[in-house]
């Protein structure tokens, strides 16, 4: 390999490599509430979440928004509760398949680190009970 060559692979590959660590991962939130109150019931719209809810304690389920961001590594977006509180999502890491994901409630100081595969659902307690109702958050890390 000349030296010309090798500077101009060199040259390619710090070039592509900001590229490869900047990937947006498209990932799909849903706030859900679950409530230990009234009669057993899942919105619907969370049919298949079915399993995941159902040894939980709380006995009705309500989806009360959905939406589609775009993660890009260490910067954080913003999902709005119900209640007027915002969870904010960051993208931690990526490794092959896997996405690693920082959900954060400013309010009550708390954060948490989910790992899951890509296309995996996850299921998480974001706020503390009251009243006998508690709001999730479900992700999943598109491809």
């Amino acid at each position: 390999m000349t030296r010309r060559s090798f500077l101009l692979a060199l040259l390619a590959l710090v070039t592509l490599a900001p590229a490869v660590s900047r990937a947006d991962v498209p990932v799909h939130v849903r706030v859900i509430k679950g409530s230990r109150k009234g009669p057993p019931h899942i919105d619907p719209r969370l049919a298949n979440l079915k399993r995941q809810l159902s040894p939980l304690a709380y006995v009705r389920w309500e989806q009360t928004s959905e939406q589609e961001v775009s993660l890009t590594r260490g910067k954080t977006e913003f999902v709005s509760l119900p209640d007027g509180d915002h969870v904010g999502v960051t993208l931690q890491e990526q490794r092959g398949n896997t996405v690693t994901l920082e959900v954060a409630l400013a309010s009550r100081n708390t954060q948490s680190r989910l790992t899951v595969e890509r296309g995996q659902r996850i299921v998480h307690q974001v706020t503390g009970e009251k009243s006998g109702a508690a709001f999730f958050l479900t992700v999943i890390a598109g491809p």
